[in-house]
């Protein structure tokens, strides 16, 4: 039976990676098309506050359901999902005449992007090779950054170079610029993001089907088919097929995840631990960081708008290298390392943010603002999306990441509402400095509770699991390696 090359193993996580793209751009289009469209469409201060929330509330919702329909239709069926809803809420936005389209529009958009950060690295973590697995999802998480960083610099071109009206007191003409209104520019921003969304749609066609999936309902053959076009040599296939089939056996005819949690207290311990490791993510404060990064800028001292846009892109940039250390050295370095270098960094830049923030340094603490992005996207951004996609059980893993998907996006949404009024409580100081205390707690629980999950097979974690090893254990008494090719 003819197998698969690396590079076409490549080019598929690479086109299901591609969600993380469109991600990425939906999320950093709103911070500079807000102010357009507050102008344009004449919206309140809370009309455009729920245009802004409406996506984090539909992520909310479609990383809630994602389990259900990535059960029942397949990963890949799920992906198309998202990648049509993409194109349709991406359109809606443009062609928005209306506050209340604009807010059903980026609903759907919210849908979509919560259905694929839950799909995506799902389907990446049962497609990839074991000895590739963690490099595969960090992928995801650099495509995320890629956006934001797209997002960012498009944007800000389309700002600078978008007639606003007031310029005609300077003697220019709007033909001087790059749209001829604000309605054509921030329209404009949402039409770039339909570009990707449709590329994404797509290439999800030609993806095949997680052969995980295809065990857990039955359709083994058609399982072996692809897992013999997706690994290099029929021995990998074979041996990764018949470790599968033993795990699946378990998912045949299983009702639901809920009863697995209900029934088995070994599954309660890694949905708990996915909860806790998104939970970690999110209260070390990155999403302050990058929502509320211009104000960080023009708080530090910094208010002309050459230097907010700049930094800006900067943050975005800077979050974009420093994603490529997790791909280096991920399936080098290990997860748990990783993670334990980035908190420790993060603890350390959040703490000094704080220090800079109540002596004035402004520079110090742009500098503490940066180093702690690179902490963070080497560390817990790509990497507790690996571990999140790997530590289930295959037969309550819908279930599982579902519970850990909801809890990112549901404390996201918790930590942006409550940034504003914990600044007015505590101020500037105490705020970055309660954050960096969130991190310092995470250091802890990964010592104790994170397993080390390099080069073990998913069904590997799964038997160490319901075994009743310890979470911190669960990788252990694996091979590090995939099995070698037969010589000639």
């Amino acid at each position: 039976m003819k197998t698969g090359s690396s590079f076409k193993i490549f080019l598929i996580c690479l086109m299901a990676a591609l969600a993380g793209l469109v991600f990425g751009i939906d999320i950093g289009v709103i911070a500079q098309a807000k102010d357009f469209i507050k102008q344009d469409l004449d919206l309140s201060d809370t009309a455009i506050s729920w245009v802004v929330s409406s996506m984090m509330a539909g992520a909310a919702a479609g990383a809630l359901s994602a389990g259900i329909l990535t059960r029942r239709y397949g990963r890949k069926m799920t992906l198309l999902v998202s990648g049509l809803s993409f194109v349709l809420g991406s359109l809606g936005c443009a062609l928005s005449g209306s506050g209340a389209m604009l807010i059903i529009s980026r609903t759907v958009v919210g849908l979509s992007i919560g259905v694929a950060s839950f799909t995506a690295p799902l389907y990446l973590s049962e497609v990839a090779p074991r000895n590739i697995r963690g490099t595969m999802i960090s992928m995801y998480q650099l495509m995320i950054t890629a956006g934001i960083l797209a997002s960012f610099v498009i944007n800000t071109l389309i700002r600078k170079g978008t007639y606003s009206g007031s310029a005609e007191q300077a003697g220019q003409a709007a033909s001087d610029f790059m749209f001829s209104n604000i309605s054509l520019g921030w329209r404009a921003m949402f039409f770039m993001t339909v570009i990707p969304s449709v590329i994404f749609l797509l290439g999800v066609l030609f993806l095949p089907r997680s052969p995980r999936w295809l065990f857990s309902v039955g359709r083994d053959q058609e399982a072996q088919k692809v897992l013999h076009g997706i690994r290099t040599t029929p021995e990998e296939a074979e041996q990764e097929a018949e470790e599968i089939r033993a795990a699946a056996a378990s998912c045949i005819g299983r009702t639901s995840g809920i009863r697995m949690f209900r029934e088995n207290k070994n599954f309660r311990r890694t949905v708990f631990l996915g909860i806790a490791l998104q939970l970690m993510q999110q209260l070390c404060g990155i999403n302050i960081v990058m929502y509320f990064g211009p104000e960080i800028i023009r708080n530090a001292g910094y208010t002309s708008e050459f230097a907010t846009n700049m930094g800006t892109i900067a943050i975005g940039l800077t979050n974009m290298l420093a994603t490529f250390i997790a791909i280096a050295y991920i399936e080098k370095w290990g997860r748990k390392k990783i993670l334990l270098a980035g908190y420790g960094i993060m603890t350390l830049a959040m703490g000094a943010l704080a220090l800079f923030i109540a002596l004035g340094q402004s520079m110090a603490a742009i500098i503490s603002v940066l180093v702690f992005i690179v902490a963070f996207a080497f560390s817990a951004g790509p990497v507790v999306w690996v571990l999140c996609s790997e530590i289930q059980p295959l037969a309550g893993r819908d279930f599982g990441i579902t519970c850990s998907t909801g809890a990112n996006w549901l404390s996201n949404m918790a930590i942006a509402a409550t940034f504003l009024p914990l600044l007015g409580c505590l101020g500037n100081s105490l705020t970055m400095a309660l954050y960096a205390v969130c991190s310092l707690i995470s250091i802890f629980v990964i010592m104790k509770f994170v397993p080390e999950t390099k080069g073990v097979s998913l069904e590997h974690l799964e038997k160490n699991l319901m075994q009743g090893v310890a979470l911190k254990d669960l990788g252990q008494g694996a091979p590090q390696k995939a099995p070698k090719p037969k010589e000639n």
